[in-house]
């Protein structure tokens, strides 16, 4: 039966998975006082793989990387955000993580399932022939991935913040990572971000400054914009100058906008619009 399924179904599938790790994470917090790590791990590991399973399909179904609409770049974004997660999930120790990550992932693959203008088309080889341009194009949402990450210990810093403003240590509270742990991985994904979005404006400047007219200048300023933002507030976090509160803000302020900039990005391609549905795609449900 699972055979028959298409790219859409798969990722139903994989949203759902993600959503009972973050009821499963609710319940556990409210039952039992703490975050359920393991299982909501594994939760998130499974709607991970079914998530690989329908990018893989709609990749085949496109001839390429799937980031040819709205809806294929929410999902590719959770998609990397949960691949991070999975790399640095164990080392993190901290199963506050995986529910917020969760949470997170069931958002944003049902907010793009649940908005069906936004898969109303599918690009077929939206970057012809080139693997580097969709080099350009995975690095900039993977880079957008890690934002997504960075959020998310901006958010837990946020509240380890609070617990210890409103000396109330317990419940929640006594599962987050200290403030120093928060900042210093924050520290890093922000770092990590902003090398990634210069490596992928690199490659895609390359090609920009062959052939102007291969990249629309609108998504180009875009993309710049948000990597300008994200390398001074990197710059001024090494400096000091923006610490606890202020670089919790800035890194969910960062996120909010690279999701932002997806809608000017996606309209700015020039590319082939096909039906969502073609003769060789099974229909979405």
């Amino acid at each position: 039966m699972l055979a028959a399924f298409n790219d859409r179904q798969w990722l139903w599938l994989s949203a759902g998975f993600y959503f009972a790790g973050f009821l499963l994470g609710t319940w556990s917090l409210v039952r039992r006082g703490r975050p359920s790590g393991v299982l909501v791990y594994a939760l998130i590991a499974v709607g991970y793989g079914l998530q690989l399973v329908g990018l893989g399909l709609r990749g085949k179904a496109v001839g390429g990387c799937p980031l040819g609409n709205t809806f294929e770049l929410f999902q590719f974004t959770a998609w990397s955000a949960i691949s991070l997660y999975l790399v640095i999930g164990v080392a993190f120790r901290s199963s506050v993580l995986g529910y917020f990550t969760a949470s997170l992932a069931a958002s944003l693959t049902f907010l793009s399932l649940a908005i069906p203008a936004w898969d109303s088309g599918r690009r077929l080889r939206l970057f012809g022939h080139n693997p580097w341009i969709e080099l350009h194009a995975a690095l900039a949402l993977f880079s957008y991935g890690v934002f997504a990450l960075l959020a998310l210990t901006s958010l837990m810093l946020l509240l380890r913040h609070f617990s210890l403003k409103s000396k109330n240590l317990g419940g929640l509270f006594s599962f987050l990572p200290s403030m120093v742990d928060l900042d210093q991985i924050g520290l890093r994904l922000l770092s990590t971000g902003v090398v990634l979005l210069a490596a992928s404006l690199a490659v895609g400047a390359n090609y920009w400054l062959r052939d102007p007219a291969s990249a629309s200048i609108g998504k180009l300023i875009i993309t710049v914009a948000v990597w300008l933002a994200a390398s001074m507030a990197l710059i001024l976090r090494l400096r000091g100058r923006l610490l606890a509160k202020r670089f919790a803000w800035t890194g969910l302020l960062l996120f909010a906008a690279a999701l932002l900039s997806l809608w000017p990005i996606d309209s700015s391609r020039q590319a082939l619009t096909v039906p969502s549905a073609p003769a060789t795609v099974p229909a979405r449900p």
